[in-house]
């Protein structure tokens, strides 16, 4: 049986129950039946940000509140996250860093927390285990679990693409976390009869294996996506990205600096974006700036032209730098979960431009914060006229930094730990999920 929670586990924050969002994104296919503020701005008149990571509560909360009748749900205290990457892996990204920031939070409450993962692997003020490399791994995780973790309150599988199907082999509480429904990208990264496979795997892992428990979706795209595969709609919570308060801001680079940041894969087209610049530096001139690696990075290099400048992987202090003098971040992706570089630029009061996909619609307040576009043309005549426009860019930067203090990692902690203490609960108490 697992473990009570020690009293040193206070009660967490009521957590966001599912539904949502500004647009809903189509409906995939129905799983298988089988198996200090610089000189830029002007600082605003009360800076102190709310601390809600959510709008405020409505009736479809979950959890308790401080005046409810009972008392708030036992928190587990033994947390184990399954996940491809750690954060220190060479190709980690928003997910890895959203696992991080999450276990670092629920480390600083007092849980135990493991990450059993694949490839390399270092502890980071939490435990963490290699269960094999990077592919391999999946194949090992149930074994490398019963030898090297044992036990624990809490299972928390990080459902990004290819699944471990723990309900199938772990019998505890286990929670499923979703950054993106990964449909279109099977096809993307893999031949045909290999993307079908994964496809049909990832969906039957997501609607069937994990049907009886609760689902974390890091934005209400996310959640739409999973309700499209037949979850239902009662067991999916909103757990939202967070965002580091960014130190003094930096003033705007006096010349055009465009900024694109993140892995260099298929996905992201980055090649897209190097054939719109060859149309739009004519008109704004200036520089665009490349921060990442990837498997991408030397076809990308090749192709690009004049006033490109590929930087690999960076310090956070450069990235600060980069992210605060930057005049606009450019999002060319094809499939997001939430687009978490896009918060950490609206943190710095520098607008995004990218197309208007499921994630960014959530991450981007059309026309507020930033500008989403329908088509290629669309996306190289926003990011001209914005480039074009200091008064515009400097509102939208306002609004976006006001918008980004409402998501901060401190939030994110409160709503995944009411999530977990009603996954906890419920699998004590014997209760179908999400009732």
């Amino acid at each position: 049986m697992p473990q009570h929670v020690r009293p040193s586990l206070s009660a967490a924050a009521p957590a966001r129950r599912e539904p949502l969002t500004r647009r809903e994104p189509p409906a995939h296919a129905a799983p298988p039946a089988h198996p200090a503020p610089s000189a830029r701005h002007e600082p605003p008149a009360h800076p102190a940000p709310p601390t809600h990571a959510t709008p405020p509560p409505t009736p479809e909360h979950s959890g308790h509140s401080e005046h409810s009748e009972h008392p708030p749900p036992p928190l587990p205290h033994r947390i184990v996250f399954l996940a491809r990457r750690d954060l220190g892996n060479p190709a980690a990204g928003g997910s890895e860093l959203l696992v991080d920031r999450i276990a670092e939070g629920l480390t600083a409450h007092g849980h135990e927390v493991t990450l059993l993962c694949g490839g390399p692997a270092a502890d980071r003020g939490y435990r963490v285990v290699s269960a094999g490399g990077d592919a391999g791994h999946f194949l090992r995780v149930r074994r490398q679990f019963s030898r090297r973790v044992g036990a624990c309150d809490l299972l928390v599988e990080v459902c990004n693409g290819m699944p471990y199907l723990a309900p199938l082999w772990h019998t505890g509480p286990t929670l499923c976390l979703v950054n993106h429904v990964h449909t279109d990208l099977w096809g993307m990264r893999y031949p045909a009869p290999a993307a079908r496979l994964g496809r049909r795997l990832e969906h039957w892992a997501l609607a069937g294996t994990h049907r009886g428990n609760l689902m974390v979706a890091v934005s209400g795209s996310t959640a739409a996506a999973l309700r499209g595969l037949g979850v239902e709609r009662e067991r999916i919570r909103l757990v939202h990205n967070g965002v580091e308060e960014p130190g003094p801001l930096l003033p705007e680079a006096p010349e055009p600096l465009f900024l694109a940041m993140g892995r260099l894969v298929e996905y992201k087209r980055v090649d897209l974006l190097l054939r719109l610049w060859e149309r739009v530096r004519p008109v704004t001139g200036g520089r665009l700036v490349i921060v990442g690696d990837g498997p991408e990075r030397d076809r990308l290099t090749a192709m690009a032209g004049p006033d490109v400048h590929f930087t690999g992987r960076i310090s956070e202090q450069d990235k600060h730098e980069l992210l605060c003098r930057a005049w606009l971040l450019l999002h060319p992706s094809l499939v997001e979960g939430w687009g978490l570089v896009v918060m950490e630029a609206a943190a710095r009061h520098t607008p995004a431009v990218g197309f208007d996909i499921p994630g960014l619609r959530d991450s981007v307040d059309d026309g507020v914060t930033g500008l989403l576009a329908r088509g290629e043309s669309s996306f190289a005549a926003h990011w001209c006229t914005l480039a074009l426009s200091h008064p515009r860019r400097q509102a939208l930067g306002a609004a976006a930094a006001q918008r980004a203090a409402r998501f901060r990692w401190s939030a994110t902690v409160r709503s995944f730990r009411a999530v977990a203490a009603e996954s906890y609960a419920e699998a004590h108490l014997d209760l179908p999920a999400g009732r």
